[in-house]
């Protein structure tokens, strides 16, 4: 039992006790301060003097992109890596994403746009939605492959070709100008893909070439032969290897991809005469937007595109022709340089995309 003498010592010594426990956690709470205030200082001192690029904000490139993300999505990819400006894409059909650049005028969200033709590009260049690209991005390509007003840029190149089974058609019935083709003997048997903006571009070449009139009587001629319609040129090639059409007009690298997946398949390029107007150079082009608000990192992508490792992904994985010189050919492709057609002036192929738009319309041909 407690006597007197202790209770009372304890009571005695509580009040130190108090005082000591409150004396330490003040004591705890100005340490934490001090060092809360070091690292601060030090926090800034360090921002000084290391990397600025560290505290600043990442560069973010909108692409609209007329070629899909599995033709596109690993060059995108590797210059983000290369860079490190991210990018993000939005993927459509050419036409489609320079109508929507068009609608949406200088208040688009897009930085740059990549499309598979020139047709699209030269529209917009027409409603002065694109800038003027830096001269040494234009100058790595030959002339005819840029925008004379420096407003677009090549980035590879493909060929019209027709494609056919070679188990349905013998070398003798192919064609030697896509002209013949409306003839009675091809009804039925060449697939188009009315819809595709490489036919529109072809179309639209033939206009500039041939005039309205006549094209408007090669269409009808083509619509008349119940020419079987495909949403796009890939589809074609499949058709045309599974014996469903014994031929189609599509671009060159489509078969040769095919092939490359099952080389056993039945479909052929057949190569028009250089100087016809079916053998026309189709390329796929990039611009930069007037309403970019980076405008620098925007060609800084465009640039890359046309470096030398680009262009190689691009030919390895693609088949299509490089544009920038140095860059080795896919093996088996005539020389581009050999084509008359290339020459055509991809300026006026957009100023008349929406008049072809509506030709096709017209004709028939698209079902």
């Amino acid at each position: 039992m407690p006597t007197y003498g202790s209770s009372y010592s304890a009571l005695c010594t509580l009040p130190w006790r108090l005082l000591r426990h409150f004396l330490t956690s003040w004591i705890l709470v100005l340490c934490s301060a001090i060092v809360f205030v070091a690292a601060s200082c030090g926090g800034e001192d360090d921002s000084e003097g290391g990397d600025p690029a560290a505290s600043e904000p990442e560069s973010v490139i909108t692409v609209y992109s007329g070629r899909n993300e599995e033709l596109i999505g690993p060059v995108l990819q590797a210059f983000s890596n290369t860079t490190g400006h991210k990018v993000e894409a939005r993927y459509g059909s050419s036409s489609e994403l320079a109508l929507l650049i068009q609608t949406e005028g200088k208040s688009s969200p897009a930085d740059v746009f990549i499309s598979q033709s020139p047709g699209a590009l030269g529209l917009l260049a027409g409603e002065g939605l694109l800038i003027e690209l830096n001269d040494d991005i234009v100058a790595q390509v030959p002339e005819r492959y840029a925008a004379s007003d420096a407003t677009w840029v090549g980035i590879t190149g493909r060929v019209r070709v027709v494609v056919y089974n070679r188990d349905l058609v013998e070398s003798t019935h192919l064609p030697a100008s896509v002209l013949e083709l409306t003839e009675p003997f091809y009804v039925g048997r060449v697939a188009v893909a009315p819809a595709n903006s490489s036919f529109q571009d072809f179309v639209t070449a033939m206009r500039n070439e041939l005039g309205d009139d006549a094209t408007r009587t090669w269409l009808e001629g083509m619509a008349t032969n119940g020419a079987p319609n495909y949403p796009k040129n890939s589809a074609i090639v499949e058709a045309v290897g599974r014996g469903e059409v014994e031929m189609g007009l599509v671009n060159h690298y489509y078969n040769l991809r095919a092939l490359e997946a099952d080389p056993s398949l039945p479909s052929v390029n057949h190569y028009l005469d250089a100087e016809d107007l079916g053998s026309l150079v189709i390329i796929t082009g990039a611009a930069v937007l007037g309403s970019s608000d980076d405008q620098d990192s925007s060609q800084e992508l465009l640039e890359y595109l046309l470096s030398e490792k680009a262009q190689g992904e691009f030919v390895a994985h693609t088949q299509e022709y490089p544009l920038v010189e140095g860059v080795e050919v896919p093996q088996g492709l005539p020389p581009l340089a050999g084509y008359a057609a290339d020459t055509i002036d991809y300026e006026l192929l957009g100023g008349g995309l929406g008049a072809t738009i509506e030709l096709i319309r017209e004709s028939g041909i698209k079902r």
